[in-house]
């Protein structure tokens, strides 16, 4: 507990304190990434030794995760806020180039032809007068042109020195998930709620023909004699976490491009994204279903059922309870090189989420809106 006590310690690092200057100031946003993946790491030797290894990797992956969606916005501000200095230092160069040619000329000019001003000795003196209410002027454009000029510098040497920290950060997250993987091979000390019929379950899966029409059958064949110690479900309404970091792409009966509707909510995930339990709660069933991938199905208590489908690879057992915050899976796909990252976190877009998690609630035999639990945030 020591351990990971220590872990939660340094991964708050992540979560608090450092992203209200980061909000304005694109050079910060991308240091603050930096320390947000350096945490990580330490959080990730610090994981190796804590007595609840599952839960200790858990946090480094999603601490990894942050970083690195940190580090992507880091460096897409960084990018864009490089190109406007840049097209404005041109703009305002070529102006304050031009006045400094005329008064260069007209320093280097002999006295008397600086005298011989067209309109005499009066249009001389006016001359004179402007030119020495033009010149602060110029010289205080030119300073701020300077500090622009800075800038830019410190941003591109900023955006070269991220390569260092990105491969870092990409290896550690990749690290971290095939550790966590393993740790949750090795668990033992999950209590059992039930023990899964086979039989039953095969004779569902064959009979279904939506993912609407198992969930109610799994409702059904519900086992009497089981048991979990989990808070009240109700407890939690409007405050659930996100089971996965992501962008909410379609509410609950909203139709898609082809017009239809999903009892449920659906979240855009970036390839591998970490999927965790949004309350404790037993497991019902974990597998392939239909055309969903892998599918997760949580029994939070109350009669209500959490279905989570679309998932790559999924943890645990059929019958084991699961504390909030634990780990079900991971989405598919790959993480990008290194190159690949900085390409698409200079372009922005959102084809780095590629990956789709399907979330739907039941009470009973009929799903209800997940937004009405879910304490929704965009990433």
């Amino acid at each position: 507990m020591r351990h990971l006590a220590g872990i939660c310690a340094v991964l708050g690092l992540l979560l608090t304190g450092q992203t209200a200057h980061a909000q304005t100031d694109p050079a910060e946003a991308a240091r603050s990434a930096a320390s947000q993946l350096e945490a990580a790491s330490v959080a990730l030797s610090e994981a190796e030794t804590a007595s609840d290894r599952v839960a200790a990797l858990t946090l480094t992956v999603q601490a990894y995760e942050k970083g690195l969606v940190a580090m992507r916005e880091g460096l897409r501000r960084a990018s864009i806020r490089e190109q406007a200095l840049t097209k404005d230092f041109e703009v305002k160069r070529e102006e304050v180039s031009q006045l400094l040619g005329v008064m260069l000329s007209m320093q280097v000019s002999a006295s008397p032809v600086i005298l011989l001003h067209p309109s005499g000795p009066i249009g001389t003196a006016r001359s004179g007068m402007i030119l020495s209410d033009v010149t602060p002027a110029v010289q205080a454009e030119a300073e701020v042109l300077r500090k622009k000029l800075e800038e830019v510098t410190i941003l591109r040497e900023l955006q070269q020195s991220a390569a260092a920290t990105l491969e870092k950060g990409l290896k550690g997250v990749q690290d971290a998930r095939t550790k966590l993987s393993q740790a949750v091979s090795d668990r033992t000390n999950l209590p059992v709620s039930f023990v899964e019929d086979p039989v039953k379950t095969a004779i569902l899966l064959e009979s279904s023909e939506t993912l609407e029409g198992f969930a109610s059958g799994l409702a059904e064949i519900a086992d009497e004699d089981a048991t979990a110690d989990i808070p009240d479900f109700l407890s939690a309404k409007g405050k659930l976490p996100m089971p996965v970091n992501g962008v909410l792409l379609r509410r609950f009966d909203e139709a898609d491009a082809a017009g239809i509707r999903r009892p449920g909510m659906l979240v855009a995930t970036r390839p591998l994204a970490l999927v965790s339990t949004p309350w404790p709660a037993t497991i019902r069933y974990r597998g392939p279903l239909l055309d969903y991938g892998n599918v997760m199905i949580l029994e939070p208590g109350g009669d209500y059922l959490i279905v989570l489908a679309g998932l790559n690879r999924v943890y645990g057992e059929i019958g084991q309870v699961l504390p909030a915050g634990a780990p079900l899976g991971l989405m598919g796909g790959a993480d990008p090189d290194m190159g690949d990252f900085l390409v698409s976190s200079v372009e922005g877009g959102g084809a780095e989420q590629s990956e789709t998690l399907y979330i739907e609630l039941r009470e009973g035999q009929s799903p209800v809106d997940p937004a009405e639990w879910f304490a929704l945030n965009k990433e």
